[in-house]
């Protein structure tokens, strides 16, 4: 058999595995009992050595090393995708029998498709936020020039960020790059979605995942009016007259609150002056999130970063450092509070959630007590809370050992009380 495997930066490791085998014969001592999206495919999450998660998905050697170019492509341009890793063809069975190439690609961590999110308890009053994520997504990459073809939930992978959703692009086997989407591509790629996404929740409902009356009509309405909104908000030319310039800069504030940047804006005045039409070049995404790892090198969702941002400002209102350089007091907040509270979380713990949401629903369980308290509760004394009452109760979202989380710093157990991080309640 002479596997050949067209890679970026593989893990050497991966020509260990089993390739001589079909995916559905490949065992427990490769195969990582993770959850998995459905898939017309044969799809297996496997581990390579220790530390290395990827997902293999079986399938026809041109549709391999066409999504695996297009992921690329995507990647490249910072959209929000998993990783390929590389395609692996000229595989063959011990009798010379021809098996179908694999698209390998990196296993997002903290990640779960949508019908594992409810089977792990999610209320189906947080569907709404799902659904956001994926319009998000689709918007952002109608905005590149990509034009889906299969938009679906069962094609995309959600993280937790501060309470809300990320959405990554799983499956690009349909996908099509342009320079621009046409306005009936764009409503062909939404016809789908709401097709699909149609189906993919009365098969929730079917599962008892989602209630008897749940409407699902009213939902796919949702979403039809989030994404024509979104894309409004986002490219839509502005008129209004010159004594209303304010407007500009409310327009660039919803945009950065939406979590976009703005490259420029298109200013054109009519002949006297009197009238100004405004038209936003968008964008790059996650505004919040690059604004944090520039102060503090977190790598994070936006709405976690927007959550870490908050906490950041109010700590240092706080101790009255506003007139100190931020990336300074950006980093005392770091070292004093973000890294000692995350770093409070046992081993056996730390595959739960990531860091960032960690700390996130730390914050929201110190208000929570300092309610019932009726006075402020310490930060440190509500994460104890947290972890032990809280987290020690939720399912696995990652791996445990995962190599993003097994390094964080030892925390002293002991009663010293950290610098109290936002306001205390």
């Amino acid at each position: 058999m002479a596997v050949r495997i067209v890679a970026t930066r593989a893990d050497p490791a991966i020509v260990t595995l089993p390739w001589h085998l079909s995916l559905e014969e490949w065992g427990d001592d490769v195969v990582v009992p993770l959850p998995r999206g459905i898939s017309r495919h044969i799809v297996r999450i496997v581990r390579v050595g220790r530390h290395d998660i990827y997902a293999v998905k079986q399938t026809r050697e041109h549709m391999a090393n066409r999504e695996y170019r297009l992921l690329r492509d995507l990647g490249r341009m910072g959209l929000p995708t998993v990783e390929p890793v590389g395609v692996v063809s000229g595989r063959t069975d011990r009798s010379g029998e021809e098996i179908e190439p694999a698209l390998v690609t990196r296993h997002l961590q903290y990640s779960l498709p949508y019908r594992s999110l409810f089977s792990h308890g999610l209320p189906q009053d947080s569907l709404p936020k799902i659904l956001d994520a994926l319009v998000v997504l689709m918007v952002r990459l109608h905005l590149a020039g990509f034009f889906w073809g299969d938009v679906s939930l069962s094609n995309v992978l959600f993280r937790r960020s501060a309470g809300e959703f990320a959405a990554y692009l799983v499956d690009a086997e349909t996908g099509e790059l342009h320079d621009t989407l046409t306005r009936g591509q764009r409503a062909h790629d939404l016809d789908i979605a709401l097709t699909n996404i149609y189906g993919e929740l009365l098969d929730l409902q079917a599962g008892r995942l989602l209630s008897v009356g749940f409407e699902a009509d009213d939902i796919i309405e949702t979403v039809q009016h989030r994404y024509a909104g979104l894309w409004a908000e986002l490219t839509d030319t502005e008129e209004f007259t010159t004594d209303e310039m304010w407007r500009i800069e409310q327009r660039v504030e919803r945009l950065n609150e939406l979590g976009f940047d703005v490259e420029e804006l298109d200013i054109v005045t009519d002949w006297d002056g009197s009238t100004v039409r405004v038209q936003p070049k968008v964008v790059e995404a996650n505004h919040h999130a690059r604004e944090l790892q520039r102060l503090t090198g977190l790598d994070v969702e936006d709405n976690q970063a927007r959550r870490l941002l908050n906490d950041l400002a109010a700590f240092t209102a706080h101790h009255d450092l506003g007139s100190e350089s931020r990336s300074i007091v950006a980093h005392r907040w770091l070292t004093n509070v973000y890294e000692p509270i995350t770093a409070m979380v046992p081993g056996d713990l730390r595959g739960r959630l990531e860091p960032a949401e960690v700390f996130h629903e730390i914050l929201e369980h110190r208000w929570f007590l300092s309610e019932q308290a009726g006075q402020p509760v310490n930060t440190r004394v509500a994460a104890r809370s947290y972890i032990d009452n809280v987290l020690a109760a939720r399912p696995e979202e990652a791996l445990t050992g995962d190599p993003d989380t097994a390094e964080l710093p030892v925390v002293r157990d002991d009663d010293e009380e950290l610098e109290p991080s936002a306001d205390p309640v």
